[in-house]
């Protein structure tokens, strides 16, 4: 069960004047990541899926937790069938036994770059995988995004630095998407049927005091939740507007992404980093790498699965 943390204040941020709210941010209680990455709420077997991307997938339930140690780098996980999970390595796209910790190879759409490495991604609908890579030493404009599925991988962008975050409109007609270091969320026009993406502009705009954006994840009001690195908080903003909704301070500097969970999808669930904070800054975030849950007022959406769990 979650550990609480502590109380912490949430800003609402409009044109009028609003009471401050009170939320409580609990730790939950399981493994701490060097860099934890990637919660995805797989509501079909009710169990988070999250990652170390420093080598580890995580199962955790009520009840019961488990590690699978890859020997890889990890960049994603997203949810296939009750024993088989899909995980984006350094070298490929893989299925992942949860039961026999057997890897199998699928593909590796970018073919190979040297230095480079697959990031963060989701399904839509339809059970394609839109995941992207980034170069180990986060060289500019040396990734690329793809989509696959399951049969081939198609490159849908290049002259990307990370790749991250990827999140849809509730109506399927649009892809939310954020190259971190541009400081910017995306919006293209999304075609379902074809899996294509176009018209890409600009839509959020990340002020410096709020760091980098990482990993996304939709509400049930169409509202676009922002992990904050380097900035201890996750925000909520109109994808519409560009207006910033809400903000939620995190005990950890390096925010990394967030997902929606629990019976109810009322739950957001935020992983985190202990590495690569200024130095000095350890000792003021030492809960930096674990898991942490809160609710923040709104539910959110089923997650997709790959292929449709097929």
């Amino acid at each position: 069960m979650p550990l609480l943390f502590g109380t912490i204040a949430v800003t609402a941020c409009n044109n009028t004047q609003t009471p401050q709210e009170k939320m409580e941010v609990k730790e939950v209680k399981t493994f701490k990541a060097r860099v934890g990455e990637g919660p995805i709420w797989d509501w079909k077997y009710k169990r988070l899926l999250w990652i170390d991307t420093q080598g580890s997938v995580y199962i955790y339930k009520t009840g019961e937790e488990k590690e699978i140690k890859i020997g890889k780098m990890v960049g994603t996980v997203v949810p296939y069938t009750e024993d088989t999970v899909i995980v984006g390595l350094q070298d490929g796209i893989y299925k992942l036994n949860l039961k026999t910790e057997q890897l199998t190879f699928m593909a590796a759409p970018e073919g190979g770059i040297e230095g480079n490495k697959y990031n963060d991604g989701k399904c839509d609908a339809t059970g394609r995988l839109w995941i992207g890579t980034m170069d180990n030493n986060c060289a500019p404009k040396k990734a690329n995004f793809f989509v696959y599925d399951g049969k081939e991988g198609h490159k849908v962008l290049d002259s990307v630095t990370i790749s991250n975050g990827v999140a849809w409109s509730l109506d399927g007609t649009k892809m939310y998407y954020q190259d971190t270091p541009t400081l910017c969320v995306s919006q293209f026009d999304f075609n379902e049927e074809k899996g294509e993406i176009s018209n890409r502009k600009e839509i959020i705009r990340i002020p410096d005091e709020l760091g980098t954006p990482d990993g996304n994840t939709i509400d049930e009001e169409g509202m676009l939740w922002v992990a904050n690195w380097g900035a201890a908080c996750v925000t909520r903003w109109n994808p519409a507007t560009g207006e910033m909704l809400q903000k939620i301070d995190v005990p950890a500097l390096n925010v990394s992404a967030l997902a929606f969970g629990g019976e109810n999808l009322d739950e957001l669930y935020i992983t985190t980093s202990q590495l690569w904070m200024p130095e000095g800054e350890e000792k003021n975030y030492p809960e930096a790498g674990k898991l942490f849950v809160v609710k923040p007022g709104v539910k959110g959406i089923k997650c997709n699965y790959f292929n449709n769990g097929k």
